[in-house]
């Protein structure tokens, strides 16, 4: 990073950012692409591209763009989120399709659809190619975009035995995480055709995403995606080891079969709460989310060690057992 060659990326001039963004737009076989500062601001951009004021945005009941982006899809694009809930976590044409909406003098009509592949709150699980195949090709038949919050969707294809090109190539924009599984510091990419990645950057400086000398960033951002994709197996081993842990107790509810990648969600039975459990684990060094009141989220990546968690797993056991036996 230190030795990175910079310039103004609000020029396009930074050779490095310049080189990230050709190189993301190569793996995911799309004419251009764009650096932005974190992923909610990648999809964020992507929602005013594809919509207008009054529309509607379906996406699953506990999406990213729902939950965790500040209701930045009413403020920015002054459209509404159709929350559908599903079982999985993730979506099939059937569930998109009884909430679409066209013109009328009543609802607000549809304007984009929107995948969370990996789903962070599901548990990290997949949608499966096929799925997919049947959501793009439906959406096209109604001249509906498409959106793919990608975030993890390098642990998706690593899950799924293929790869990113493949596995989101029917989504009009796919944003995905350089800082997540991929493990850079800071940054994600937005990619499509070229005529949307023009106008995508000028709603990024619109947002405070235009940066100046950022290749010290994009260099991190090289390395993430050139090295870090083949090691991503790792994460979800260790994750599925943390799972079959938690899944041997008696006050923990886990299917660990449900464990696809890099995320674990358990439930907490009884009446301990998630958040007490989490204070405790910090205490110990470990640390996890609580994203629910009685439910706690487990995230493995490189800087985790197989030791590491074996000893979360023994702090996991230990403090859930304090937190039994207390109640």
């Amino acid at each position: 990073m230190a030795a990175a060659e910079v310039g103004d990326d609000v020029y396009g001039e930074d050779p490095t950012i310049n080189l990230l963004e050709k190189r993301a737009a190569e793996l995911f076989g799309r004419e251009a692409a764009l650096f932005v500062p974190t992923g909610t601001m990648g999809n964020q951009i992507a929602i005013r591209l594809h919509t207008e004021p009054g529309q509607e945005v379906i996406c699953e009941s506990r999406s990213h763009i729902l939950d965790w982006e500040m209701a930045t899809t009413a403020v920015f694009s002054g459209c509404l989120v159709r929350a559908v809930p599903t079982v999985s976590g993730t979506l099939s044409w059937k569930d998109i399709e009884p909430v679409i909406y066209g013109l009328g003098s009543f609802r607000a009509t549809t304007g984009l659809i929107e995948i969370e592949n990996t789903a962070n709150l599901a548990g990290g699980i997949c949608t499966h190619p096929d799925v997919l195949e049947d959501i793009w090709a439906e959406a096209k038949k109604r001249n509906l975009p498409t959106h793919l919050d990608g975030a993890r969707i390098f642990n998706a294809a690593v899950a799924l035995h293929t790869d990113v090109k493949k596995l989101s190539h029917g989504f009009d924009t796919v944003m995905f995480c350089l800082s997540k599984g991929l493990c850079a510091p800071v940054g994600s990419m937005l990619v499509g055709s070229a005529e949307l990645m023009e106008q995508a950057r000028l709603y990024r400086k619109a947002l405070g995403g235009g940066m100046r000398q950022a290749g010290v960033l994009a260099a991190a951002g090289l390395i993430a995606l050139e090295k870090m994709p083949a090691r991503l197996q790792e994460d979800h081993a260790n994750a599925k080891l943390l799972a079959e842990a938690l899944a041997n107790m008696d006050n923990v509810a886990i299917d660990p079969e449900t464990v696809e990648t890099n995320i674990v969600i358990f439930r907490l039975m009884g009446s301990q709460r998630a958040a007490d459990l989490v204070a405790r684990l910090k205490a110990r060094g470990v640390l996890a989310s609580a994203v629910g009141p009685d439910t706690v989220r487990l995230v493995t990546h490189n800087d985790v060690s197989r030791g590491a968690c074996i000893a979360a797993a023994e702090a996991l056991t230990e403090e859930i057992e304090v937190g039994a036996a207390a109640k």
